[in-house]
């Protein structure tokens, strides 16, 4: 999960979830209190449902949480759900947002500000099994999906190809690909990105049909080395907002963005420089996120980082 859009559906954000962020009725996943500082303050990091997120969030805030300042992490739904939080005043970060200045509106009420790059860049896509793509080379080519429509049949695809998206709320575009490219698929969104995980390395494991909206960074691709070769190419985007699309191109690639309030961005204090000069690399968050997987606490996943990149953490303390 890009000035763009983010690797999510093109859900409905519903007025009653918006309700409730307003109310503070917001699901708290790790109330975090640090000793708070002199010169760091209380803030709220939104923590999104993929755990390339969760790594980056993690570690930001065991670093912030070393230095002095009182972490609070939240789950929300990314997205206009988080904006309205920030604008509520309940959430103060996203470490990694995909949306591509889908923030706008909220911007100009001066409610969400632009803190520039992560420096992770997101690419989503929709991918077959590898030993697909090596049994039917041309399967990679969009133009020729319906061609093997038959072979994605599952009991719940209406005698269509299924086509697995992420869970609902993730952004997509896949419902507009499948409609704007006439294919012979249905769309059904997964529960969790564990499902899609388990579809992917089942099908390879098995040899069976599947096909599913991936991104990177994602440890998936570490899991599956030649995934990127099941990379479905549609024509070239043309496209940088998911609202906007026409559903005929393919994702663009783009650079993640972390998105602060107008609290945290004028605090001017420890928790203000961190987030400011943080940036890493899709292998970092790639390294952090398989930790996790593999069993670690969040907490443990990035202190074992934090304490292998001393010279990254410094520069982001501005030392």
């Amino acid at each position: 999960m890009k000035a763009l859009f983010t690797r999510r559906s093109a859900v409905v954000y519903v007025g009653v979830a918006a309700a409730l962020i307003l109310s503070g009725c917001s699901s708290s996943v790790n109330d975090s209190a640090g000793e708070a500082a002199g010169d760091c303050g209380s803030y709220a990091i939104a923590m999104h449902a993929w755990n390339g997120y969760t790594a980056s969030a993690q570690v930001v805030a065991e670093v912030a949480k070393a230095n002095g300042c009182t972490i609070t992490q939240t789950t929300l739904d990314e997205g206009p759900t988080t904006y309205d939080a920030m604008e509520a005043g309940t959430i103060d970060l996203i470490i990694e947002d995909w949306g591509g200045g889908r923030w706008q509106e909220w911007s100009d009420r001066g409610a969400v500000i632009d803190s520039g790059e992560n420096g992770n860049v997101g690419l989503i896509g929709m991918y077959v099994a590898p030993w697909m793509a090596e049994k039917y080379p041309d399967i990679v080519d969009s133009k020729n999906l319906n061609k093997y429509a038959d072979l994605f049949k599952t009991a719940d695809s209406g005698g269509k190809g299924a086509w697995f998206e992420g869970p609902a709320g993730y952004t997509t575009i896949g419902e507009k690909m499948v409609g704007a490219n006439k294919l012979n698929f249905k769309v059904i969104f997964s529960g969790s990105e564990a499902a899609l995980i388990d579809g992917f390395t089942k099908a390879e494991a098995n040899k069976t049909a599947f096909i599913g909206y991936a991104w990177q960074p994602w440890t998936l691709f570490a899991k599956i080395p030649n995934l990127e070769s099941g990379h479905v190419i549609f024509p070239a985007n043309d496209w940088s907002d998911a609202a906007a699309a026409s559903g005929l191109t393919d994702y663009p690639s783009t650079p993640l963005m972390k998105l602060v309030s107008k609290k945290l961005n004028e605090a001017n204090d420890v928790f203000t420089t961190i987030v400011k000069n943080f940036s890493w690399t899709n292998d970092d968050q790639n390294g952090v996120a398989a930790d996790i997987e593999g069993g670690m606490t969040p907490e443990a996943a990035a202190q074992k980082w934090i304490d292998a990149n001393p010279d990254k953490v410094k520069a982001w303390l501005g030392k």
